[in-house]
C-alpha cells in the first residue's frame, strides 16, 4: 500500500510557501494524486493523461509491490514513478495539509538535506536525514488542483504501545525491508564475538513477530527458510541457537484463511520449531526484550511489529470531509467521491486504498482492494473528462487469499472467491500458484525478467547474505 511518512512541521519561521500551478499551457483539468502504492500508482497508469494534467506527490520515488526480505534483489520489487517521463509532473514531498476550499495543497519536500541539531524541528526523509528550510529545494510549497484523489494508504498500528516506535521493525516498505535484513545480519555476527555466553548468544538470536496475518506469517516463513537454507553455510555453530517466535492476541492466526489452511499451517510451523502463541498480550517494549503480559520478559534480537493499521495523519487534518468514527478513514460512494462533513457529496476530492471506506461496506485492506478501486477511479475520471456518462458503481471482485508458509509451501484460499471456482490449496501446489501471482504483479517487463532471473539465481546459489 501507499506510503506517506508522518507529519512534521517546518522550521520556524516558516518561509512564504511557494505556489506552483501544475496545469501547462492547454486546458487540461489538473489531477493531483497523494500517494505511490497500489492504488496511486495504477491510477497513474490507468489515467488518461492526455485529458488531465497528472501530478503525483509522494515521499517515495518508486511503487513497491512487497516487502524483499533476504529472498530478492530490492529492485526487483520496485517501479518508479518517473517512468511516465512527461506525462506525469512528480514530486518527492509529502502533503502536510489540504486547503478544500480554495483547492490548495501545502507540500514539504522528502528529499535528504543534512542533520539538523538536537531539538530542531524539521521534517525527515525517507532514509533519515532531515529537510531543513535553510537548504535549497526544501521549502515548503503549494499545489492547485481541479481534482484531487487521496491515496495515502496508512500506517502500522502499535495501539499505544510503549517502546514499539522506537525499538520495533515495521513491514511497510522496501526501506523497512532493507533495516531488517541488516539487523538480521548484525545479530548473527554479534553472537559470533568470543566475549558472549551461550544465553545472551541465545537471546541475541531470538526473533519475534507480533501478529499473526499473512504479512507476520510470511516474513517468519521467509526469515526460517533464511536461516535454514543459506546462514547455517555461514554460521554452522550458531544456526541451531537461532529462534522464530509468532505472538497474536487472537485464539489463532490467519483469522481471514480457512481452518484447515490454519492447521495445517500451525502443524508446518510446529514441525520446522517456529513457535506459535496466541492470545498474548504485549504491554511494552524496550531495546532488547518485550514485556507480555502472559509470560513476563521477552529477550529477543529483532522484533518485528506487524499488527494491522492505522491513519495516516493527514486524514486527520481533513475535518470538513465525512469519517469513519472507528477508522478515521474518508467515507465514500461507489464512485469514490468523498462527502462533506455536513451532508453533500464532494465532487472534486477522492480517495482509495487504505484511507478510504465505502459507505456500502467495509473492505479488507488488501493490495487487490486498492488495485481494484484505482481501475475504477480511472474510468470514473476518464468518462467525465469526456463527458460520457459514468461506469456501473464499483463492486470489489475477491480474488482469494494466500500466503506463504515456508519451504516452497504455501497457502491458497479462494472459498470466499468472487468469481471462479471456489477451492483451498496447500503445499506446493499453492506455492505455484503464489509465485505465479507474485510474478504477475510485477507492472513491467524489466521487473518480471528480474524477478525470474534472481528467482534461479537464489535456486542454484543461495541467498545474497552481504551486510551493506
Amino acid at each position: 500500500m501507499s506510503l506517506v511518512l508522518p507529519l512534521r512541521k517546518a522550521v520556524r519561521p516558516v518561509p512564504a510557501a511557494r505556489t506552483f500551478a501544475t496545469s501547462s499551457v492547454s486546458e487540461k483539468q489538473r489531477l493531483v494524486i497523494l500517494g505511490s502504492g497500489w492504488g496511486g500508482y495504477e491510477l497513474a497508469r490507468k489515467v488518461n493523461k492526455s485529458q488531465y494534467d497528472v501530478t503525483m506527490v509522494s515521499p517515495n520515488t518508486y511503487f513497491a509491490f512487497t516487502t524483499a526480505v533476504g529472498t530478492l534483489e530490492y529492485r526487483c520489487a520496485l517501479e518508479p514513478v518517473r517512468r511516465f517521463g512527461d506525462k506525469i509532473t512528480s514530486y518527492q514531498a509529502w502533503a502536510d495539509a489540504i486547503d478544500l476550499k480554495h483547492k490548495k495543497i501545502t507540500c514539504m519536500p522528502a528529499t535528504a538535506g543534512a542533520p539538523v541539531a538536537a531539538g530542531t524541528t524539521g521534517a525527515q526523509s525517507p532514509d533519515g536525514a532531515f529537510t531543513v528550510a535553510s537548504f535549497p529545494g526544501t521549502k515548503p510549497f503549494e499545489l492547485k488542483y481541479d481534482k484531487l484523489v487521496v491515496a495515502v494508504g496508512a500506517y502500522s498500528q502499535t495501539f499505544n504501545t510503549p517502546g514499539v516506535k522506537e525499538y520495533a521493525h515495521f513491514l511497510k516498505d522496501v526501506k523497512d525491508a532493507r533495516r531488517i535484513r541488516t539487523r538480521i545480519m548484525d545479530c548473527f555476527s554479534q553472537a559470533s564475538q568470543p566475549t558472549l555466553t551461550d544465553v545472551e548468544r541465545k537471546n541475541l538470536l531470538h526473533f519475534v513477530v507480533v501478529g499473526g496475518g499473512p504479512t507476520g506469517i510470511e516474513f517468519a516463513a521467509e526469515l526460517h527458510d533464511l536461516i535454514r537454507s543459506d546462514l547455517t553455510r555461514f554460521f554452522p555453530s550458531l544456526a541451531p541457537m537461532a529462534r522464530i517466535t509468532i505472538y497474536d492476541v487472537a485464539p489463532t492466526i490467519l483469522a481471514a484463511f480457512d481452518e484447515g489452511l490454519v492447521e495445517y499451517a500451525e502443524k508446518k510451523f510446529a514441525r520446522e520449531g517456529v513457535e506459535i502463541r496466541n492470545n498474548r498480550h504485549v504491554t511494552s517494549v524496550n531495546e532488547t526484550s518485550l514485556e507480555i503480559e502472559e509470560e513476563g520478559n521477552v529477550p529477543f534480537g529483532m522484533l518485528v511489529w506487524s499488527t494491522g493499521l492505522s491513519p495516516n495523519p493527514l486524514i486527520s487534518t481533513l475535518t470538513d470531509l465525512k469519517q469513519d468514527p472507528k477508522s478515521k478513514s474518508l467515507m465514500v460512494d461507489n464512485y469514490f467521491k468523498t462527502s462533506w462533513a455536513d451532508g453533500g457529496i464532494n465532487h472534486d476530492v477522492f480517495a482509495i486504498g487504505d484511507n478510504a471506506m465505502l459507505e456500502s461496506g467495509k473492505l479488507p485492506a488488501t493490495a487487490q482492494v486498492a488495485n481494484q478501486e484505482a481501475k475504477h477511479l480511472a474510468k470514473v475520471l476518464n468518462n467525465a473528462v469526456l463527458d460520457r456518462a459514468p461506469p456501473k458503481e464499483f463492486e470489489f471482485k475477491n480474488a482469494g487469499i494466500m500466503t506463504y508458509v515456508g519451504s516452497w509451501e504455501a497457502l491458497f484460499d479462494r472459498s470466499g472467491a468472487s468469481e471462479g471456482p471456489k477451492m483451498t490449496e496447500a503445499g506446493r501446489v499453492a506455492w505455484l500458484l503464489w509465485r505465479s501471482a507474485y510474478w504477475s504483479q510485477s507492472l513491467s517487463l524489466r521487473n518480471k525478467a528480474q524477478l525470474a532471473f534472481y528467482w534461479f539465481l537464489n535456486w542454484i546459489f543461495g541467498r545474497d547474505v552481504s551486510r551493506f
